[in-house]
């Protein structure tokens, strides 16, 4: 089993440091990864510029590469060749911080691993709560990745060997001490962002718009309900966004009319 593993905080990282570190025992891993930190950029891909890809030495990787863009644009390199023979599954993290409800969109944790997806392969995006505790946006936190790692390893195994339907990944989130493990849905985030004056400099001002103080809402079988609760959230998220659900006023007779 030939595995991509990327991530969104770099290549450097500690989280895909110990994911390297317990993939590396049931599968061949090739790293692709950001050559700096590139969270919260979600599926953004580099257009307008050349990447530069460095080689590095990671050990246990059968190769490593450090790519001067986002997380898709490494999954992309994976695709085109970058890393040799093609891959059995992509794995993308382990993400420092949570990534969890509505926060799945703005991932480049997640977006690595429906980039995996959209290219036909299976995919788990793995995120790990820090040892502070709480759901929120946690920095400069300590982080232990020794329980997510090795869970997220045997994941790995029982995906390639039983498969995943098609366009579906598995976004993982891991609590700081893992009491047990969920099948969730994803929640609902509740966002409290404050518009704060840093600096006013005449006709131009500096603001500050995404305060650290967020919620959830508290909805049952939800990812954040399960890590909330000690308990490791598999969340399968999949890639439609034109579900077939019937919008009554919405049919082809009334929009050819607007011609």
């Amino acid at each position: 089993m030939r595995v991509l593993l990327t991530n969104d905080d770099g290549v450097d990282a500690p989280g895909i440091q110990a994911l390297l570190a317990e993939l590396v025992r049931v599968a061949e891993v090739v790293v692709i990864a950001p050559a700096a930190n590139q969270s919260a950029v979600a599926r953004s891909i580099t257009l307008r510029r050349a990447l530069t890809v460095t080689e590095r030495d990671l050990h246990g990787a059968l190769r490593s590469f450090a790519v001067d863009g986002t997380p898709v644009d490494c999954v992309r390199f994976a695709a085109l060749g970058i890393g040799g023979a093609p891959f059995d599954a992509v794995v993308s993290g382990a993400n420092h911080g949570l990534n969890l409800g509505d926060d799945v969109t703005y991932s480049g944790t997640v977006a690595a691993a429906m980039e995996g997806v959209l290219l036909g392969l299976p995919a788990i995006a793995v995120s790990q709560g820090g040892l502070a505790g709480g759901i929120g946006f946690v920095t400069d936190d300590a982080y232990d990745f020794t329980v997510g790692a090795r869970f997220a390893a045997g994941l790995l195994e029982r995906v390639v060997h039983h498969g995943l339907a098609p366009g579906l990944l598995l976004n993982v989130n891991v609590p700081a001490r893992p009491t047990g493990v969920r099948l969730t849905s994803l929640g609902r985030r509740v966002y409290r962002d404050e518009l704060s004056l840093v600096e006013d400099r005449g006709r131009e001002k500096l603001y500050r718009i995404y305060g650290a103080n967020v919620g959830f809402e508290e909805t049952p079988g939800s990812d954040f309900e399960a890590v909330a609760a000690g308990a490791i959230a598999v969340t399968p998220v999949h890639f439609d966004l034109a579900p077939r659900a019937t919008i009554e006023w919405l049919d082809e007779s009334g929009l050819d009319a607007l011609l």
